[in-house]
């Protein structure tokens, strides 16, 4: 058996770097590792159940919206277009805090009073709204999303709208 020895000598700092090599993780890897993971995340949003916490959307008049309207100043308190999932939230709740009587389709909610409707069929319904400078408001009701692209689907645009909704306000 022989035996090598080194001198002190020998040593240098590019001797040492060399012997400690690190691993090179190559582009490809990297590639790979980042479409797996997104293959994952889509293979998720598309098979797995779509659950909600409540069935309900509330959407609050809040007190002080018609004299802000009165008095000309934008009052912004509902959107233009509610959406709504049968299923999942199918039922519009909407609640009068201001102190005068608001009109939402064929219904008068006075101070304090809440109204519910439940939707049944996916569409466009049209509604007049005392609560919008327009006096309308649309609520779009879309299907279940029963099968995996349709639940893909609604997550995608569950995304984009509150994402959009952050960025608009």
């Amino acid at each position: 058996m022989i035996m090598r020895t080194t001198s002190a000598s020998s040593w240098s700092p590019e001797h040492a770097a060399a012997r400690v090599r690190r691993p090179r993780v190559s582009a490809r890897a990297v590639a790979l590792a980042l479409a797996a993971a997104l293959l994952a995340g889509v293979g998720w949003a598309a098979f797995a159940p779509v659950r909600v916490d409540s069935r309900e959307a509330l959407f609050e008049i809040p007190r002080g919206t018609f004299a802000r309207r009165m008095a000309g100043e934008p009052a912004p308190i509902l959107p233009d277009e509610i959406s709504l999932t049968l299923g999942l939230r199918d039922v519009l709740l909407l609640r009068n805090l201001d102190e005068v009587p608001q009109i939402f389709g064929p219904t008068l909610m006075m101070p304090g009073q809440s109204f519910r409707l439940p939707f049944r069929q996916a569409a466009s319904y049209q509604f007049a709204c005392t609560a919008h400078a327009s006096g309308q408001m649309t609520v779009s009701v879309e299907a279940h999303p029963a099968t995996p692209w349709m639940r893909l689907g609604w997550r995608a645009r569950a995304l984009w709208r509150r994402v959009w909704s952050k960025s608009a306000t």
